[in-house]
Order: C-alpha cells, then structure tokens, then sequence
C-alpha cells in the first residue's frame, strides 16, 4: 500500500489557487491518487508528518505544495523501478530555499542549500522505500527543530541526504514539472502542461534515454509503435519476453540447418527476437508494470537466447564440415559470460564509488582520475563521435545481435562465432585495461560489502582450505585458471595433430590442484583495488576445466557445451539477483560450488567415465536450478502472502 503526503507547510505556493480556483494542495491530493496512492493525506507541519509516517509501512511518496506536475510525473516517481527510493530532481534554476543537489551515476550523492558542483534541484517530492522509513521519520524530526530556511519539504530532503541513505534521482524529461512561488510561475508552469501530449509523451519515455548506436538508429525508430499495439492487445512484458525468447529459438535452429534461406530468415528473426527484447522493457516502462521477477527473467532471456544463438551457430558450423564448430560456440560463451560478470562487478564497483570519499592510496596515481574525467566528458556529449565509439567498441547486446544477423546470413556460422569472438576479445581488452586503471583510482572493495562466498560461488572444499592472505584471492584465482587453460591447450594441439588426448588423463589432477588454489583465498577479505575482478576468474577457471574434461575425457562437444550453458545460467541468476537486490536462490547450498563441481568432474574423467557424469552433474544443476525458480518465485512468496493475511490481535485496520 502507497501512502502519499502533501506537505504543505512552508510553501510559497501551497495556497495559490490554479486555473479552476483549486488550491494547489488539493489538486496535488488528486493527482497523487490517480498516480496510484491508496491513501493521501495533506499535513502542515514536519511534526505531523514524522508522527504519520510512524504509523504506515511504506512506501511513501511525499510532495510540496508548491509542484505543478502532469500526472504522469508522480506516476513514474512512485512506480520508478530504480530503487526504492527515488527523489524528483529537475533542472530549474536554484531560487532561494531551494535545495540543490548533486548525483553521481543517478545517485544523490549530496544535498544542501549551496553546492559548489550541483548537478540539478530537488524537485519537491521524494519515494521513501519501508526499510528507509525511519530514516524518514529522523530527518522530519530534525529538520522539524532546526532554523526554518527555506521550504518544509526542501528542509525535510537535506536532512533525508544527510542521513546517508541511498537515493536515485529521478529526472524529468518531455513531461512538465516546475515548483511555483507567484502567480506569474503558476500561469506559466500551466501553459507549459498544457503545451504536451501526456500520452504520447510517455510512449517516447518508455524508450530508453541512452543506448547503443544499433539500438538507438535500427529499433527505437519504430519499436515505441510496436509497444502501443502491445499494450492495446493487453500483453504483460513477460508475454513478450517469452515471444522473443522464441524467436531467438527458432533463429537457433535455422542456423543449425544451414542454407541460405534457412540463414537469411534466421537473421530476420533474430532482429525480430531483438526488437521484442526492447519491447518488452519498453512496454513496462509505458504501462509502469515492473516486478522482481520481470526484471530478474529479463536478464535470465537475454542470456539463455543469445547462448542458444551460438549453440545453433556452432551445430551450423560443424554440420557444414568445420571440425572445432562446437568449440567456438563454446568459447564464445565462455568469453561472453566472464565479460558479464567483470560488467556487474564493475557497475556494483562504480556505485559503490559514488556513495563514498575515495581513499588516499599509493596506487591511486593521476592516470585513473584522468581517465575517469575524460570517460565523464565523453558520456556528457551525447550524440559527438567520440560517445557513439565509445557506446559502440565495448560491443553491447545490440550489436553483438545485429553482427550475428548480419554474418550469418551472408557468410554462414563460421564467420558469425568468429566474429564475435574477435570483436569480444578486443572489446574485453579495452574495458579490462580501462577499467583496471580506474578501479585502482577508486580503490572501492566492493566484495567486502556483500557475502563473497556466495557470489565466488564457493562449496563446502573452499570453505575447508586453509587461507593464504600474502597473495590475495585475485592472484589465486587467475593462477587458479591457468592450469586448466594450459593442459586445454596441449590437448586441443593433440587433437589438432590427430593425436590422443585422452593420454593426457593424469594430468588433470595437477590441472585441478591448480584450480583449487583459488580456494586458498577464499576466507580472506577480498578488498584490494582489483578483487571485484575475483568472480570473472573464477567463473573462467571452471569453465576451463570442464573444457579439459571435455577434452581429456572424450566427452561429445555438444555436451560440454549443455553442461557450460548450465553452469552460466547458475551464474547469471547470482549477478541478476546482485543487480536486482534480490536474497540468495533457495537452493544455493546444493550446487556443490565450483570447486566441488571441478573435483567431481575430474574423478569421474579419470575414473573412464566423463561423459555421464558431465551429463549427470549437468542435470542435477538445472533440475535444482528450476526448483530453485519455482520456491524463490512461487512458493515462498505464496507463503509470505498467506502469512502477512493472517489478522493480528489488536491491530487496527489499514
């Protein structure tokens, strides 16, 4: 239940009357219940206001008296996906009273009445998330007792950003929303609502403000015209989600038959799929229908559709007579997941960065705060060159798909896995050096912020190993991956020459005791500069073993392939529910981390018998991995829901 509050106490506008004689704290009353408040209440002071939210769980949506807003703004500021707390900042200029503030990667950062480095002004209305409700309820009692300057709501947000608590920004653009202190501000903020298309204004808003150069020029042209017939028909994003993912499929098998008609409409579709990806976020967006799991299943389709893209290239490739199809289909993915997780990594880095003062560090030298202005300047100058080089060399989603399309119906999957493998390993060069630099400038220990056991993926043989602190748990884990990249590459030089990998069968324990020294670091703290990078390499260590095993054992490509996209979907549910601040799947604990999975895998290829175990062990992760989905998003929820109906002794209703 949303529970709004006008805060009419100390507005210069809070009694001006609009257009029709309505005071603006009533007509902001209405609107606040047409954006889809279950209660609103208008309060007078900031006392008043600390003693209500005492009383509600939240979410609260709060506003000044003095805003004039189409509806829609307030719609998407209570429904902002973003985080669950989101305060409206607007690019007016400051007028005295104001609070200013100043936001770092959509984080309010600082919030006062004079800020050297602003970057725009309180818009007058804040969502407060139920876990910040207390924080809410201090601030309102702080500023309730000190100097009056300025507005009740601009006082109440400067002490909210005092408090440390994690805000968004939620900036306004095509709709209307302007704070008013004459009459002469209130005409003209009423001619400028007026002046839009609320609609069809929010159409164009579902498309995303910034993305990439494929994206941007070859979708977003016309895809807000699919999203309206979407959301006319009645589709749900998840609907549409599930319509691309099969696409994607039917792309897939396309590729695997071959042909150049099979090839030209596999192309098609996979821009099609592509187009319905956008759609989906898009139709969320315009019908503001966001949910966890929406946006968890997104990212998990995004995933599983591009990976089953390569399997389909790779069958296409082996099947029209190239030896190593399955190889590059598997090394494709291999490469794309571990540039996904640095991706996370480095995103969870960077916010983490913005909350905090960077530390004086001898390694924090002047090349990575250079080289963090110029990334700064580039991304500010929208639509120059130098933005769409940028937006564009890391390869992105858009044109990894369009390259795909593209090659494949003209030259077939050889050259499509190629080049996506050649523009990946560039792209991964030049974010990895970048990165790295400015990592080292930040010196942010982001793996000491949350449970790096979970998200190393650690089981129960790390969890025994003693701990070796000199090295650090970066240095183990890259040293960790290359015993298995070296013993990949003599048996595939083997295979190569048409000689027997399968001698090389006693070499994989020394492969896996290498691996396992990863596990040495896993009980020391991982804050080094670098150590967000400690997923990425022990994500690449395990894959490369079970292409060793694959290699050594004999085991079919196809299946090492299966077996590696299940490891990835494993891993891509711990980043999804990283990113979207979601609790640990339910039946982590049973998936044996990556180093009992290793050990398993490498007795079982010893022992004769790689294949069924790899294929064995495989099902066992997506089986658990199902189930899993089925508790965190069916069961437990039901049960929460069935415990939360149950009627408390004495409580009063809502």
């Amino acid at each position: 239940m949303t529970v709004a509050i006008v805060l009419a106490a100390g507005a210069p506008a809070a009694g001006l009357p609009t257009g029709t004689g309505v005071p603006l704290a009533d007509r902001l009353a209405g609107q606040l219940r047409g954006a889809g408040a279950d209660r609103v209440h208008t309060v007078t002071d900031l006392a008043e206001l600390a003693a209500l939210v005492d009383t509600v769980t939240g979410p609260v949506l709060v506003t000044g008296a003095d805003l004039v807003a189409h509806t829609a703004v307030l719609r998407h500021l209570a429904t902002s996906p973003v985080g669950p707390t989101v305060a409206l900042v607007l690019t007016d200029p400051p007028a005295a009273g104001r609070t200013v503030v100043r936001e770092e990667r959509g984080q309010v950062v600082d919030a006062g009445p004079e800020l050297p480095d602003a970057t725009g002004v309180f818009g007058g209305a804040l969502r407060v998330g139920a876990d910040d409700l207390p924080a809410l309820a201090a601030a309102a009692r702080s500023a309730a007792v000190a100097p009056a300057s300025g507005a009740a709501v601009d006082r109440l947000f400067a002490a909210f950003t005092d408090l440390g608590t994690l805000t968004f920004a939620h900036r306004v653009r095509l709709l209307v929303a302007h704070r008013v202190t004459d009459p002469a501000g209130l005409a003209a903020a009423e001619a400028a609502l007026a002046g839009v298309d609320e609609d069809r204004a929010e159409l164009r808003l579902s498309v995303k403000e910034r993305d990439d150069f494929f994206t941007t020029y070859f979708v977003s042209t016309w895809s807000p015209y699919v999203t309206r017939a979407c959301a006319r028909l009645g589709l749900t994003p998840t609907g549409v989600t599930m319509v691309s993912v099969l696409f994607a499929v039917v792309a897939a098998v396309l590729f695997g038959v071959g042909g150049r008609a099979a090839l030209v409409a596999g192309g098609i579709l996979l821009y099609l799929g592509f187009v319905l990806d956008c759609v989906d976020g898009q139709l969320a967006r315009y019908t503001r229908h966001f949910s966890a799991w929406g946006g968890w299943l997104d990212t998990m389709a995004d995933r599983a559709k591009e990976y089953l893209v390569y399997a389909g290239l790779g069958y296409g490739a082996t099947h029209a007579g190239f030896r190593y199809g399955w190889a590059l289909a598997i090394a494709a993915m291999t490469l794309q997941t571990v540039r996904h997780m640095t991706d996370a990594w480095y995103g969870v880095l960077h916010d983490e960065a913005a909350r905090r003062p960077r530390p004086a560090t001898p390694a924090a030298g002047g090349i990575g705060g250079k080289l963090n202005a110029a990334s700064t300047r580039v991304q500010a100058d929208t639509g120059s060159v130098s933005y769409w080089l940028k937006r564009t060399v890391v390869f992105p989603i858009g044109e990894r798909w369009a390259l795909i399309a593209v090659t494949a119906a003209l030259f077939g999957p050889l050259v499509s896995l190629v080049s996506v493998l050649v523009w990946g390993v560039l792209a991964f060069g030049y974010t990895g050096a970048l990165r790295t630099l400015r990592a080292r400038w930040m010196w942010v220990p982001v793996l000491d912020t949350v449970d790096a056991t979970l998200y190393r993926d650690d089981g129960p043989v790390a969890a025994r190993l003693p701990v070796v602190r000199p090295m650090g748990p970066l240095t183990l884990a890259v040293f960790g991956a290359l015993g298995p990249a070296v013993l990949l590459v003599v048996g595939l030089l083997r295979v190569a020459g048409d000689g027997d990998p399968g001698g090389l069968r006693w070499w994989l324990p020394v492969a896996l005791l290498v691996l396992l020294l990863a596990g040495l670091g896993a009980g020391a703290a991982h804050n080094g500069p670098l150590d967000w990078l400690v997923p990425a390499a022990l994500r690449a260590g395990e894959y490369l073993f079970a292409a060793v095993v694959g290699v050594v054992g004999g085991v079919p490509a196809w299946l090492v392939f299966g077996y590696v996209f299940v490891l990835t979907v494993h891993h891509y549910d711990l980043t999804a529910r990283l990113e979207k601040r979601q609790a640990a799947p339910p039946l982590h604990r049973w998936t044996l981390g990556w180093e009992g999975r290793s050990v398993l895998l490498a007795v079982a290829a010893i022992a004769g018998f790689a294949s069924p175990a790899m294929a064995t062990l495989g099902a066992y992760l997506l089986v658990g991995f199902v189930a899993s989905v089925v508790l965190a998003w069916v069961v437990l929820p039901a049960r929460a829901g069935r415990t939360a109906a149950v009627p408390v002794r004495g409580g009063s209703p809502g």
